[in-house]
């Protein structure tokens, strides 16, 4: 009683701090807290404390019950433990370590302090400390404390240990749910900025143009552009300015370091030149200047640098053709378009970014419907892999070669290979070493990335690199288990190295090449391995079938004999000889209820059992089986109870096979029960029977119960041996109820007898074939 209710009060407390868990969603606190008060409330502790693991030091994550003065001195600070301290051991160890008596530790005969603030300050005696491991990583201890010497119980220390388990599920659920909301912070973010910029998302063309348009309307400047840099050189997305100057500006320039803009890069805010004449005089190696006064009309110019994070983007620059300074009003609608400028630049840099990643995410979930729908359709599968890879990445071709005998490697799927260069692959010979970015792929079992096959004095695959006139090259392998099952590789027309983001979304398609070949290799093996059991059942049941004809064809004869000589057909036997026929008789009988079994099993396994469906009454089945079976129970000295309503309406089944399922759950019944009484309990409800037979016998454990209806199974105890029997009765009897529509079980504890029940519709309109269920 005791045990339970410290199992029932265990299993309240988890339930405590699960739903604190669910209630403050990445809040440690009052998990924790909770966490600490059920543990040393359950282990019959004083006071609890909860660290955190960083950095080789143990930080204060949340305290229960501790004396003041000790929780004082400990402070909050992060510390490292003693070695031979209970926290100490379990930093070193990642096991849980109980302390019977702190005060007989060396570290407290040291004076080392904070073990000495423990006994002197919190009276520890006992201690016991349980890791938080996750992964195997230590990521917090939960310590909790006696003050008396008194060791915690093996139950207690798996107790504590179960909530250091679901703090570890807390720390790891509140770390998802900020990861969650930091996304979501990001997404909303891009959101508004795509908010701001929504006419034009992503091309920053238009955008500039319209701030250009508007600034020299409100500035009345009547020209001026938005640069963007790019290293060191300068060149503009947008311009309103003279032709010739326009076209000097947009195909970039590198800026003299004494010129504006090499102001602006030294690290001025605004440049505001009242006349650029006086500049370029200043500066007379820079020609810029002089073309913008000659080509541009520039004389008063305003620059307003494009910066993000101390990063400088690019340029918003006004000017006019006469000498009139900007106003600061001006200046600062500038600025304003400048930080709208820098806006958009980061906008389109986060959508192209997104554009990317939605774009390997739609070619993603194709491969993956495609997987699911195509499961077992290997080639397609491959195919898809290979077409989606190849677009996302901005390659012109790509395969999937996967090896055969003698290191050799064969393509097994492509896309983009015209008939000649096909041709001209199948050819070639793929093997292992630097002669293709197969071979070197394969040789180093890590992603290969060449940037110009045709210049790459070790690459030999020259035919179809002249086909094809491939250039830059990327191969991945495929590994399962630490075995190389394939290479997937990607080829372009030109000199142009593949992204990091580009190899890493290469490297998750051969990760789902890897999934889908082993997926039809072991749909092959299961197949293969369905065919043979099918195969070996089929053998079975035939071989039954065929043993159980040939053996009761004589022994029907043996009977019949031995019942004629019994009953005097060939001589008066003597009385000793009448005994052994009867004995031979009952045995005959008995092996031939067994052959019988036997056959009735082959058939429904081989579905050749059919139901013979007819009118029947549950009354005269019952009142048979009586008949049958009432004489074994008077041998026994069993009372035979039979609870049938005469009201109950007629069934339509198969009366003799039901009539042989009654049978034999009494038979066992009357078998296994010594003393007492076996009932059999019938009534309907809802259109269904229910039949019961009840005994007083020994009771079944809840462990036989559970393979007590599979075939030539019993219920493994010292009574159920003395009986005997073959373990095929029950299995038999389901299977009938079964194809009735029907279920069977039993309700069983040892010492309390068993109750076997079945339902079943009182009219069955056609067979269930089992095989289909």
């Amino acid at each position: 009683m005791r045990e339970r209710d410290e199992a029932l009060e265990r299993e309240t407390a988890t339930a405590e701090v699960l739903k604190v868990i669910s209630s403050s969603p990445g809040d440690l606190t009052p998990v924790f807290e909770a966490m600490l008060t059920n543990a040393t409330r359950l282990c019959e502790a004083k006071f609890g404390l909860l660290y955190l693991y960083e950095e080789g030091k143990l930080r204060f994550g949340a305290a229960h019950d501790v004396p003041p003065a000790f929780a004082e001195a400990r402070g909050k600070e992060p510390f490292t433990p003693p070695p031979d301290s209970n926290t100490g051991r379990v930093v070193a160890t990642k096991q849980a370590v109980q302390i019977a008596d702190v005060a007989a530790m060396q570290s407290y005969s040291n004076r080392y302090p904070s073990v000495v603030a423990a006994v002197e300050l919190g009276g520890v005696r006992t201690a016991l400390s349980v890791p938080m491991l996750k992964e195997n990583a230590l990521i917090g201890v939960i310590s909790i404390y006696r003050k008396e010497v008194r060791p915690f119980t093996d139950k207690q220390i798996a107790l504590v240990q179960n909530f250091a388990a679901q703090a570890v599920i807390a720390i790891e659920n509140a770390r998802l749910l900020n990861e969650l909301r930091e996304s979501l912070q990001q997404q909303t973010a891009t959101a508004e900025v795509l908010q701001v910029i929504n006419s034009s998302p992503g091309e920053l063309a238009p955008v500039f143009d319209a701030m250009i348009e508007k600034a020299r309307a409100l500035c009345e400047a009547p020209y001026g552009n938005m640069m963007i840099r790019e290293g060191e050189r300068f060149r503009a997305i947008a311009t309103h300015a003279p032709a010739p100057f326009a076209e000097i500006v947009r195909r970039g320039f590198e800026p003299h370091p004494s010129s504006p803009l090499g102001r602006l890069k030294s690290g001025e805010r605004v440049i505001h030149i009242a006349d650029l004449a006086e500049t370029a005089r200043l500066v007379p190696d820079d020609p810029i200047p002089r073309m913008a006064i000659e080509l541009g009309r520039v004389r008063t110019v305003l620059m307003v640098p494009l910066i993000k994070n101390d990063t400088w983007l690019g340029v918003f620059t006004l000017w006019r053709p006469e000498v009139r300074p900007f106003s600061d009003r001006e200046i600062a609608v500038v600025q304003n378009f400048a930080a709208q400028a820098v806006i958009a630049i980061e906008n389109a840099r986060l959508l192209s970014e997104l554009r990317e990643s939605l774009q390997q995410q739609t070619a993603t979930a194709d491969v993956l419907k495609v997987i699911s729908r195509s499961t077992f359709d290997l080639k397609t599968v491959l195919n898809t892999l290979v077409e989606s890879a190849t677009h996302v990445c901005e390659a012109d071709m790509g395969i999937i070669s996967r090896p055969v005998e003698g290191g050799i490697y064969r393509i097994e799927a492509s896309h983009g290979l015209s008939p000649a260069l096909a041709e001209a692959m199948a050819s070639a010979t793929l093997k292992i070493g630097k002669g293709s970015v197969t071979g070197r792929t394969a040789l180093a079992k890590a992603p290969v990335h060449i940037l110009d096959a045709q210049a790459d004095p070790d690459y030999e695959l020259h035919k179809a690199l002249k086909i094809g006139d491939w250039h830059t090259m990327l191969g991945v392998p495929l590994i399962r288990e630490g075995n190389l099952i394939g290479v997937f590789g990607l080829s372009r027309k030109t000199i142009r190295a593949f992204t990091d983001k580009q190899v890493e979304l290469v490297t998750t398609f051969a990760d789902q090449a890897v999934i889908a070949i082993e997926n039809v290799r072991l749909f092959d093996e299961i197949q293969d391995k369905s065919r043979q059991l099918e195969e070996a059942s089929q053998h079975k049941s035939q071989f039954l079938a065929n043993m159980s004809h040939e053996l009761r064809t004589p022994l029907n004869a043996i009977l019949g004999y031995t019942e004629l000589m019994a009953d005097g057909a060939y001589g008066e036997p003597s009385d000793k000889m009448h005994g052994i026929l009867k004995r031979l008789e009952a045995n005959g009988k008995h092996l031939l209820g067994l052959i019988n079994d036997v056959l009735d099993l082959s058939k429904i396994e081989a579905g050749q059992l059919v139901l013979e469906l007819s009118d029947y009454s549950v009354q005269d089945i019952a009142q048979t089986v009586r008949s049958t079976l009432e004489p074994l129970a008077s041998d026994k000295k069993l009372a035979f109870k039979v609870e049938v309503p005469i009201e109950l309406p007629p069934g339509r089944g198969d009366g003799r096979r039901l009539t042989q399922v009654l049978i034999n759950l009494v038979g066992n019944a009357i078998k296994f029960t010594d003393a007492g009484e076996v009932a059999i309990k019938a009534k309907a409800n809802n259109d269904s029977f229910y039949v019961s037979v009840r005994d007083t016998g020994p009771g079944i454990s809840a462990a036989d119960q559970t393979r007590l209806f599979q075939e030539f199974q019993q219920a493994d105890n010292a009574i159920t041996r003395k009986k005997g029997g073959t373990g095929l009765g029950l299995a038999i009897s389901k299977r009938i109820i079964e194809m009735h529509g029907g279920k069977i079980w039993v309700e069983s504890q040892l010492g309390q007898g068993s109750t076997f029940a079945f339902t079943l519709p009182v009219v069955v309109e056609q067979q269930v074939n089992l095989e289909s269920k």
